[in-house]
């Protein structure tokens, strides 16, 4: 069974919208709990879910009045440092969703890719 403990940044897409999101992940066993702050309108939620194998799912309930429950399943990496999947709110609204562990990684990640984008320079002499 993956590890999920911890903090994961993602990003869903609702009608094509991307919006980025911050979630702490509490696992024990196969059981989740979890608070989600998205950078959105609906701002702070709590999920609780499962998690079997390589896969996640939860339900995510915002502390705001909107009712609707968002259902998330996903498969993590096997690295578990990645996870992607799909969201659904009853049958009418649907999307996909992706998150990365947040730390450390993350960061060399984001200075790897910056340093191949740097350009090699050159003696115009």
């Amino acid at each position: 069974m993956a590890d999920v403990n911890g903090t994961w940044l993602g990003t869903y897409w609702q009608r094509g919208n991307p919006t980025r999101f911050e979630v702490v992940l509490v696992q024990s066993g196969n059981s989740l709990a979890g608070r989600v702050l998205d950078d959105g309108y609906l701002g702070e939620a709590k999920l609780s879910g499962e998690v079997v194998g390589r896969r996640i799912s939860f339900i995510k309930r915002y502390f705001t009045s909107s009712p609707d429950a968002v259902e998330y399943v996903g498969t993590i990496s096997e690295d578990e440092d990645y996870i992607q999947g799909k969201w659904k709110i009853n049958r009418w609204y649907s999307g996909s969703w992706e998150a990365r562990r947040s730390g450390e990684s993350l960061s060399l990640e984001v200075a790897n890719k910056a340093e191949k984008k740097v350009p090699v320079t050159s003696d115009k002499g």
